[in-house]
């Protein structure tokens, strides 16, 4: 009679997990942490101190690439700028002799 019934008794996960006690963690416990090397006022001072210094170098830097950036693209533009005056002229010369013939 009882060979119908294949049916498995549940367990519950949370009361399971209790019964093999605590896990063990892999990383550090959260005593490591508050217990880890902090830096001093002072380090902190002189560690912002470094920080401002590369980044005034970097800004520095990055004002140098633009001004050249900005001559390399007042170049670019006289260039493309010379090339339609030149057509303009053309196109000037033009409307005139077909406004004198007219």
């Amino acid at each position: 009679m009882g060979k119908r019934d294949n049916r498995v008794a549940y367990m519950n996960p949370i009361a399971m997990a209790r019964s093999r006690g605590p896990s063990q963690s892999a990383g550090p416990t959260i005593q490591d942490y508050l217990n880890r090397p902090r830096p001093t006022w002072e380090e902190v001072k002189e560690q912002l101190e470094k920080k401002k210094k590369g980044s005034r170098a970097l800004a520095e830097f990055e004002e140098k690439m633009n001004e050249n950036w900005k001559k390399e693209l007042e170049k670019h533009r006289e260039k493309l700028l010379g090339g339609n005056e030149s057509s303009s002229k053309k196109k000037e010369v033009n409307i005139l002799s077909l406004v004198k013939y007219s």
